[in-house]
């Protein structure tokens, strides 16, 4: 089994899911007493999202690039950025970085894939839907990406930094969710799935609360993580 590096904290809320996920999906696999092999480096998120908020994007990715060579020298195989958002900064790290990383929007585009899913609403951060980082990668795997409005962006991007990032799970957000996916759906009826784009978003929506399939990148960068781990 390889050893998995983690780089959480962004925030801590999902972490936790990475961690559960990890450990039960190696459970699963190798049965008994197995746990997942697992360093994690957590950061303090006040920081890193106040140099979001401010467009200080080479100081957040400072903070990162320290976190992966700590687990560079730590030994892991490969190292998951436990965050949809700040895949943005990537580029800035790899070279620095002799460790792989597994990049979740690849392991998101390779499951829409798997499941013949072609047009797909992309829900995250503002930084997540409106910049091209990350939705150019889901376009180079022939995946149409639609975004919600300007309102609905803003109203989305307030629920995760302001309720899911620090543990508040509502049911009127929730609602708010749907209601943005189902106006999407009903304007354009070639869309197929719905991408929970950020690692948060996960907390809130499940697939027996939405009709459209839901893709969950905490869960799809997870299974190609136990891929990767397992397949010795």
């Amino acid at each position: 089994m390889k050893t998995i590096g983690l780089i959480g904290g962004m925030s801590w809320e999902s972490t936790q899911s990475y961690y559960t996920l990890l450990n039960e999906g190696v459970k699963a696999k190798l049965g008994g007493l197995h746990s997942a092999k697992i360093f994690l480096y957590s950061v303090d998120f006040a920081p890193i999202e106040r140099f979001q908020s401010e467009g200080k994007w080479e100081e957040a990715a400072l903070v990162i690039q320290e976190a992966a060579l700590s687990l560079e020298r730590a030994g892991v195989d490969f190292i998951l950025l436990c965050t949809n958002t700040m895949h943005k900064i990537l580029p800035l790290i790899t070279p620095h970085v002799k460790t792989p990383f597994l990049h979740i929007a690849e392991a998101t585009a390779k499951a829409l894939n798997a499941q013949d899913a072609h047009k797909a609403i992309l829900l995250g951060t503002q930084f997540t839907m409106q910049e091209t980082f990350y939705t150019e990668v889901l376009k180079s795997h022939h995946i149409d990406v639609v975004i919600p409005d300007a309102k609905a962006i803003e109203i989305i991007n307030q629920i995760i930094f302001q309720e899911l990032c620090v543990g508040q799970i509502k049911t009127t957000s929730k609602e708010i969710f749907l209601k943005i996916i189902n106006d999407l759906k009903c304007h354009d009826e070639q869309i197929d799935s719905v991408i929970l784009g950020c690692t948060e978003i996960g907390l809130l929506l499940d697939q027996q609360s939405a009709y459209l399939p839901l893709f969950d990148t905490t869960i799809l960068h997870v299974n190609e993580a136990l891929t990767h781990a397992l397949n010795e």
